[in-house]
């Protein structure tokens, strides 16, 4: 299977999915007006300006869409036919872009997908509040296909959703903390950062695979094992992430070039393990780059320059390779033998081995 291909291709079908319940243009007869009806009147231009324009802007910048993937080769691998399931698929990826819009305001980012991020366009006021919309639009088909989904499985689905959302909270505020200087920084180790990550990206992905074990029918154990693998997933990825931004000029491109995580002053694994093992004056070079937010491309590659004299980088590869390992050979005894299952490790290899 070409993986990427593949991703390409499901990511349109995904945008289409996307487009039933959040349309380029609300309309009398959306989703959402038909569940939830205007008391007095419809004000189309107003919505549409806000939300719809706003969200459809940002979301045609593109994405990886790897999410819905992961929803739907569960189920696949589960047995089930991921077609019937199609709609439940957006559920975490419809949340993903919305914290991204978030995100892209608590970092005052400049570039998302290489145009200015969505507050740049919009403002502050349009952003926050797509954003935000975005957490709660994302459960319109679990509202629109309720009579399809039992009431415990539904009820199981809405704690879930209420958990990862909290956790997405709790992961930004470590993450807010520690890279404005709110929070001792510099004292955080591998299982901090490991925890903000679960938190912050594993935690869109627990939610999409746990999603997909209870509508596969999996026992509530399993449910929990597929979430913990997902989110190992999760926490991978952003560990392949962290080491693109350090590494590939054609992963930064569109971010504003490389280093931005530096910039940010944010602490990531290569950090960690840098500031743990190297000698004191680079330690403190490093801190002092971090802590100055500089754009400054000669530091910024100074810094990195640091992190790949102490193995910072090919640490960082070894750790994700070896957590996928591990997650893997505790949830491939759930599955039964089949060629899905096969595409499912496949597919979480990609994820934490890709160059972009």
């Amino acid at each position: 299977m070409d993986i990427g291909k593949n991703l390409k291709e499901k990511a349109a079908l995904i945008d289409k999915i996307i487009e039933k319940y959040i349309p380029r243009i609300f309309s009398e007869n959306a989703v959402l007006l038909r569940i939830n009806p205007p008391q007095y009147t419809y004000n189309s231009e107003a919505i549409n300006k806000a939300i719809a324009e706003p969200v459809w802007e940002f979301l045609d910048r593109g994405g990886k869409r790897w999410r819905p993937n992961l929803f739907l080769l569960i189920l696949e691998a589960l047995g089930k036919n991921p077609e019937k399931f199609l709609d439940f698929a957006i559920i975490p990826e419809v949340v993903h872009n919305g914290t991204i819009m978030i995100d892209d305001i608590e970092d005052a980012s400049e570039l998302r997908r290489g145009k200015p991020c969505t507050y740049r366009i919009y403002g502050l006021d349009i952003a926050i509040n797509a954003g935000n919309a975005m957490y709660h639009l994302a459960l319109l088909p679990l509202i629109q296909h309720k009579e399809k989904v039992s009431t415990e499985k539904l009820c199981h689905i809405y704690e879930i959703y209420v958990k990862d959302m909290i956790n997405l909270s709790l992961g930004q505020a470590m993450d807010i903390a520690w890279h404005k200087g709110i929070a001792d920084a510099n004292e955080i180790n591998e299982k901090d950062y490991l925890q903000m990550c679960a938190y912050k990206t594993g935690t869109l992905a627990r939610m999409a695979a746990e999603i997909a074990a209870i509508l596969g029918d999996a026992k509530d154990e399993s449910v929990e094992r597929f979430g913990r693998f997902a989110e190992s997933i999760g926490v991978a990825f952003q560990m392949q992430d962290d080491i693109l931004d350090l590494t590939s000029a054609e992963f930064t491109e569109k971010k504003g070039g490389r280093g931005q995580d530096i910039t940010e002053g944010k602490r990531s694994l290569m950090v960690i393990h840098t500031l743990k093992i190297a000698n004191s004056k680079d330690k403190e070079r490093l801190l002092k780059t971090l802590e100055m937010h500089t754009s400054d491309q000669k530091l910024i590659d100074e810094a990195i320059a640091i992190m790949q004299k102490y193995g910072s980088i090919e640490y960082v590869e070894q750790f994700a390779e070896k957590m996928f390992e591990n997650s893997w050979r505790d949830v491939e005894k759930l599955l039964p033998a089949s060629d899905a299952k096969e595409k499912l490790k496949a597919f979480a290899k990609f994820l934490i081995e890709r160059k972009i």
